[in-house]
């Protein structure tokens, strides 16, 4: 079944179409690929566009545009958030089922969470119009409804208690919702690391064969693409998701509490590194990343080092000053390590964008295989940004050197150096 003829039948008829959905042999990468991802995708980048090119206009700040470079890196954890979220949904669900008369299936709790999104993922393109959010948010909640039909016909609890079941669910996906964002506020890094819960749901990494009567996901997870592809990437991640699940099913019927935490951090790491866990460089490794000099500029006092974090979401930064009397720059290094996933996402995503305005300019692009990002500020700071490898950002800014001149200091530094340690502290799952 096409995506289209999907996302129709379960939007106008949810009670024929759910049924169908319950017989169908599935993946988690298969549904990941084959229906999330391009939904989720055509929204965040409506957001996007709706965001940082159209604007809207603000009672208190007038007429406002997120910054490029905040608007993308936004689109990517948007989308990163909704597969997540999907994930966590699909748990939460499976959890719950057996208080609800329910039977446990990990795979059918995934779908309920994949298909009763779709309303909120397909409405979300009226994004890309922010006046129309409210109206996106008012129709999204139809997928409140699709769940409650849904729950009774896939996780087998009895219709007079589905509407019991779909209160409790929504009310743990929102309570977990506020943690999750407390937990990112707090910490001021990462935003995948209450995915973690996923590390406890076994469930998930049931499948069933697939055949030639197979959904449009399942067929998609079946289907060859090049794995160095965007969908590609995807589809590896579902797969790292199964096996790390796998693996947490293992350490729980062994029953030994110390092979449990170690295996839900390994699946947490494998989750936020986008298939495989990565710990970043060490501060004394980091430090010696940072030239001695930047575009003709001394170094000035003493370097900040960093390595933060907790569970398998790890970042490690180094930050340095360069300057002389009337010039000074920050230089900025980061390695993104335990959350290298959500870089790589940007990178393989393409995004591109350019924005100019009374206040100056940025644009975002693609050169030689790098996502750049620069901005030209009037009277402002200026900022000058590469990742390399998917993994590492590089940043230079300055409110007295032009933005010009901080992309011939950083090009003049080693960066194919950096670049060449793109897998350094990698471990497979």
């Amino acid at each position: 079944m096409s995506l289209f003829d999907r996302v129709r039948n379960i939007c106008l008829t949810p009670a024929t179409e759910w049924p169908v959905i319950a017989e169908e042999p599935s993946t988690t990468g298969g549904l990941l690929t084959g229906f999330v991802a391009p939904l989720a995708a055509a929204s965040a980048i409506a957001g996007f566009i709706g965001a940082s090119i159209i604007g809207q206009n603000s009672f208190i700040a007038g007429y406002v545009r997120i910054p490029i470079m905040l608007g993308l890196w936004g689109t990517v954890f948007s989308f990163v958030m909704t597969i997540v979220g999907i994930l966590v949904c699909g748990f939460i669900i499976n959890a719950l089922a057996p208080t609800f008369s329910g039977q446990k299936d990990g795979m059918r709790a995934l779908k309920v969470a994949v298909y009763s999104f779709t309303p909120a993922l397909v409405v979300g393109l009226l994004k890309i119009v922010p006046a129309l959010g409210v109206i996106s948010g008012l129709l999204g909640l139809y997928s409140l409804y699709l769940l409650y039909l849904g729950l009774p016909v896939l996780m087998k609890s009895p219709p007079d208690k589905a509407l019991g079941y779909t209160v409790v669910t929504c009310i743990t996906v929102i309570v977990v919702s506020v943690v999750w964002f407390w937990a990112v506020a707090l910490t001021g890094i990462g935003a995948l690391t209450a995915s973690g819960i996923l590390a406890a749901n076994p469930g998930l990494s049931e499948s069933t064969a697939s055949s030639s009567s197979a959904s449009a996901g399942s067929a998609a997870a079946d289907t060859p693409v090049d794995k160095n592809s965007p969908l590609g990437r995807l589809q590896e991640f579902g797969k790292a998701i199964d096996e790390s699940n796998k693996k947490m099913e293992a350490a729980q019927k062994s029953g030994d509490a110390n092979a449990q935490m170690n295996a839900a951090m390994q699946s947490l790491g494998t989750i936020l590194g986008g298939g495989r866990h990565v710990d970043p460089l060490p501060i004394d490794q980091m430090k010696t990343l940072l030239p001695a000099s930047l575009g003709g500029l001394k170094l000035e006092g003493t370097p900040t080092l960093e390595k933060t974090g907790f569970g398998g979401l790890m970042v490690s930064k180094a930050e340095a000053n360069y300057g002389e009397p009337s010039r000074r720059v920050t230089l900025e290094i980061v390695d993104s390590g335990g959350a290298s996933g959500l870089m790589a996402l940007a990178s393989w995503a393409g995004i591109q964008g350019a924005k100019e305005d009374a206040y100056g300019s940025e644009k975002t692009e693609r050169i030689n295989g790098r996502t750049v990002h620069e901005k030209r500020s009037k009277g402002g700071t200026d900022e000058y940004e590469m990742i390399l490898g998917d993994r590492f950002m590089v940043s230079a800014k300055s409110s007295d050197v032009h933005v010009d001149q901080l992309k011939a200091a950083v090009a003049g530094m080693d960066l194919a150096r950096i670049e060449a340690m793109k897998d350094a502290g990698v471990q497979k799952p």
